[in-house]
């Protein structure tokens, strides 16, 4: 029963962290983190992500612009890019990790403690990718959430809001995180349990040097 229940939740663990990691990677290239409308022109949507900023008219056409130079860019953007991209490599460290050291996977079967390691290091590299996801995610939603009420910008000026990608990120870095936590709780050492020595064990027969085999005398043979 412990076996199985180790399982399943090693299972549920490891669908939630890679869940969060494709996730992680689809809102780190999507131009989709902030987006904004013009009150001038109804019909264009703008919308900003950490590598472009797109412009979709209501034709259906879409443009999009890569930013010019990384040190041009405002902190917040420059540190999500790297954040993202070290999440990214962090879920793939842990899909791989993670994988060898589930039960039922044949890999390092005759080593349970190796296995254990690999789990609990996969376990901690997806918790480390959910908290390297949630921390840009959140520090560009901050700010948005800065500029969008700020008394100084007068009120004609458009404000920046929040985009899809922001509430995928969020998601995204609690599924790694969740995930994570799972795999490392369920990371226990298993131990083979060894068979007990009979109570009843007699000791083996002493073997003579011609090959013949002299049974251990018993009490009731002996002649007093």
């Amino acid at each position: 029963m412990a076996g199985s229940w180790r399982a399943r939740v090693q299972a549920g663990g490891m669908l939630l962290a890679i869940l969060g990691w494709v996730s992680s990677c689809v809102t780190t290239f999507v131009p989709l983190w902030k987006s904004l409308n013009l009150d001038l022109n109804e019909l264009e949507v703008w919308t900003m992500g950490l590598w472009q900023v797109c412009i979709a008219r209501e034709e259906g056409a879409v443009e999009c612009r890569a930013h010019g130079s990384f040190l041009a860019l405002p902190p917040e953007l420059r540190i999500s890019r790297l954040l993202m991209c070290l999440s990214n490599g962090l879920g793939l460290l842990g899909c791989l990790l993670a994988a060898l050291g589930l039960e039922g996977w044949r890999a390092c079967e005759d080593k349970p403690g190796l296995k254990r390691w690999l789990l609990l290091a996969g376990g901690v590299a997806f918790g480390t990718a959910g908290m390297a996801t949630l921390a840009p995610i959140s520090w560009v939603a901050y700010n948005t959430v800065l500029d969008f009420w700020d008394d100084t910008v007068p009120d004609i000026v458009p404000r920046w809001e929040f985009g899809e990608a922001t509430f995928l990120g969020w998601f995204a870095g609690a599924f790694l995180a969740t995930g994570g936590l799972l795999l490392a709780c369920s990371a226990r050492s298993t131990r083979t349990a060894m068979p007990p020595a009979s109570a009843c064990h007699q000791p083996p027969a002493t073997q003579d040097a011609a090959g013949g085999h002299h049974p251990h005398p018993k009490t009731t043979d002996l002649v007093i």
